[in-house]
């Protein structure tokens, strides 16, 4: 994984200050590719209830500023079907590897 051990440690505060605490961080795309350069920050964040909108805009917005570069984050509540992408990224997915 190319993020390092502070980007992943600021990237799991700003989704459990935003979604709270049982939300869980997967991170899939090109970050999992030692050999890659560049690139944005592809997040799967898993949530005990609906994330919101808003919810949603501030962690991305949070999250660029922490790494100076582009993040798509896919949000998804756990417990009930997931969409077709939903399940493609959970399938290609790992847990955000944190020091805690």
């Amino acid at each position: 994984m190319r993020l390092t051990s502070q980007q992943s440690a600021a990237i799991s505060s700003c989704v459990h200050r935003v979604f709270g605490p049982g939300a869980q961080v997967l991170v899939y795309g090109s970050m999992l590719d030692n050999a890659a350069r560049g690139g944005d920050v592809d997040l799967l964040v898993l949530t005990a209830d609906a994330p919101t909108w808003r919810q949603r805009a501030l962690a991305t917005l949070q999250r660029e500023g922490l790494l100076s570069r582009p993040v798509d984050l896919t949000a998804a509540q756990r417990g009930v079907p997931a969409s077709a992408w939903v399940r493609m990224v959970q399938g290609r997915a790992q847990a955000l590897e944190t020091d805690s």
